[in-house]
């Protein structure tokens, strides 16, 4: 599926709850195609109970819910956790209404005596790429404690930087953060690290995948805006600013800047499936 282009006002600055609302309204689609793929493959139905980490808006969620799954989502980001909710509510179904939401560890989103999860995802790259192995790692076998045995794990991480026409943006957000930043900062992936990950966490690697899933926004404003959505340059707007971010983000960007207006940049992302 190709990401729908949006076109809306965008102001130069932006706080952290309209950066959160730039995620769910211009950013997060981009992720669809890696949503189908990995649902169309497990085969996401009425029978699965679905843990999500790092759900964010809850844009995968509602995917999963679509399909008649069981959905629970964590987040660190209430404010994204508050347009999760929004969302879900939206749906006015069963499955939306049945959705839970937790800002914590899966313990905020477990009942005693409920089913066990037989499917957790970690769709967002930051999730599986930023902060510590060691703390992802835990986060991922205390979710992994909550499924069935045998359950899929999806954790999901860029692909090789020459198939990613972004990875020169995100190049940004790693040059200027401040290097004692290290575990928050943005770097490219390496071709063992979801396999390392899911080792960690005490997960067997069974299989994976490649999705394309394109960056496009319809100006240089909703480029912009949707790049600092993701988390990425946080580490680098406060060890600088956030004009100055924005300045050397929208240089990067302007290689991909087409003669419409539009920004396109062809991305692959990887996924891997891993059991408990």
């Amino acid at each position: 599926m190709t990401p729908t282009l949006v076109r809306r006002h965008l102001p130069s600055a932006a706080s952290p709850g309209s950066r959160a609302r730039d995620w769910a309204e211009i950013q997060e689609r981009m992720l669809v195609p890696l949503y189908e793929a990995v649902y169309q493959r497990l085969e996401v139905s009425s029978r699965t109970r679905l843990l999500s980490l790092g759900c964010g808006s809850g844009l995968a969620l509602l995917m999963a819910s679509a399909r008649g799954a069981t959905v629970c989502g964590i987040d660190s980001d209430r404010r994204r956790l508050d347009l999760a909710h929004e969302r879900l509510l939206s749906l006015g179904s069963r499955s939306g209404r049945g959705a839970r939401l937790g800002h914590g560890g899966p313990e905020s989103v477990t009942e005693p005596g409920a089913p066990a999860f037989n499917l957790v995802t970690a769709f967002d790259p930051l999730y599986c790429a930023g902060g510590s192995a060691h703390h992802l790692a835990g986060a991922l076998a205390k979710a992994a404690a909550c499924a069935e045995y045998g359950a899929p794990v999806v954790l999901a991480g860029w692909g090789p930087q020459e198939r990613c026409a972004a990875s020169g943006a995100l190049r940004v957000a790693a040059r200027l953060a401040d290097p004692m930043c290290a575990p928050s900062r943005w770097r490219p992936s390496g071709r063992d690290d979801l396999e390392n990950l899911a080792h960690r966490a005490g997960l067997r690697p069974d299989g994976s995948g490649r999705v394309a899933c394109p960056y496009g926004y319809a100006d240089m404003g909703s480029a912009v805006r949707g790049m600092l959505s993701t988390g990425a340059f946080d580490a680098a707007i406060e060890a600088t600013d956030e004009e100055q971010v924005t300045k050397e983000l929208s240089e990067a960007l302007h290689p991909h800047l087409r003669r419409d207006g539009t920004v396109w940049m062809p991305n692959v992302f990887r996924y891997l499936i891993a059991r408990v």
